[in-house]
């Protein structure tokens, strides 16, 4: 395969609109980019649109089966449905209602947690949705964290009640051949602001608590993937953010983690990377940090042409030397390993 169709398969990527057709821009980056997975949102921030990809448990499911179709490997078909206020499948489009973490956390009922991440991960079955960006493994060391605490997003400060509701939830997603995701790593309960909005550093918060569930949930074998946050600790990587850096993601993650799955970013539009770097800058330093798949939501910034303008960028960089051929080949061979996950 050249490595065009190969560096494709890396990416995550937005779109715009409940329905496509052969000439919409995604299905051209799936049928001659060989796109390798899509996200969906209910709502599309860039145009100040109330109504993207979800309007109903019909439409999407003629969605993605439509995406499939037009895509020349499984497609991974991702969505952030945590529960609770980040979900993008919501009761007023027809959607079950599911408890928060905090709320699951809280009551410290795994069979109560079942039941929830049962409900969640049938609900992505039926409409065709194959990998879950949850659930969040952040400890909530500080309550008041804009992003994680106060929108109550983690299972508790304490790391064994969020190991054990962890497992419970990708339990009953692996039941539904549903795709998990930990996130965000390093740790993003102690942050004191929201990496969407700017940077976010963690230099003096950050505790090495915070790496005990993904420490535990990956010698379980209950990390299908995981999600790097940009966070920024100068003790762990002095110039980059943890989504950009070799020594959070080959290193900490990696070889001391001994984590072998996909790491992913979080959406690389987020201001705390665009504040700082362009994007096809910050796609090359994340593949060559480490990185096997890149989250482009599209959404925060809407690009039609986002795909044909990085993949140059890649292959450019792999020419010169900036991220070794190797690395393109590693990551896209964890991909294709998870991929076989859909198979089965």
């Amino acid at each position: 395969m050249k490595i065009e169709k190969i560096i494709g398969q890396l990416f995550l990527l937005g779109f715009k609109g409940a329905s496509i057709d052969a000439r919409h821009p995604i299905a051209t980056d799936l049928s001659t980019r060989n796109l390798g997975g899509v996200i969906l949102f209910d709502r599309l921030l860039a145009e100040k649109q109330e109504q993207n990809n979800i309007i109903s448990a019909a439409q999407v499911k003629t969605l993605t089966t439509s995406l499939q179709k037009y895509s020349p490997t499984p497609l991974l078909i991702a969505i952030d449905q945590e529960g609770g206020l980040v979900r993008r499948l919501k009761p007023h489009t027809g959607f079950p209602e599911t408890a928060s973490a905090a709320e699951l956390g809280k009551n410290d009922d795994t069979t109560l947690t079942h039941i929830h991440a049962a409900c969640t991960a049938a609900t992505l079955q039926g409409l065709g949705i194959n990998f879950n960006l949850a659930p969040v493994v952040d400890l909530n060391s500080f309550p008041e964290n804009p992003v994680i605490g106060r929108l109550k997003r983690s299972f508790s400060a304490d790391p064994e009640c969020v190991i054990r509701h962890t497992a419970t939830w990708i339990k009953a997603h692996q039941h539904y051949n549903i795709i998990s995701c930990l996130k965000h790593f390093p740790g993003h309960g102690s942050s004191h602001t929201d990496s969407h909005l700017g940077f976010t550093d963690i230099s003096t918060s950050w505790q090495q608590d915070e790496l005990i569930p993904f420490r535990s949930l990956i010698r379980k074998g209950l990390a299908d993937t995981i999600m790097l946050g940009h966070l920024f600790h100068k003790e762990l990587d002095p110039e980059f953010p943890t989504s950009l850096s070799p020594a959070v993601v080959t290193g900490l993650l990696r070889k001391q983690l001994n984590f072998r799955g996909p790491a992913i970013t979080d959406d690389l539009q987020m201001k705390a990377i665009t504040d700082k770097y362009g994007l096809e800058e910050a796609v090359c330093q994340a593949l060559a940090a480490g990185i096997d798949m890149i989250i482009i939501g599209n959404n925060l910034d809407y690009d039609p042409t986002v795909l044909q303008r990085i993949i140059p960028a890649v292959v450019l960089a792999v020419k010169e030397n900036k991220i070794s051929e190797a690395r393109i080949h590693s990551a896209w061979q964890r991909v294709r390993k998870l991929k076989e996950q859909l198979k089965s």
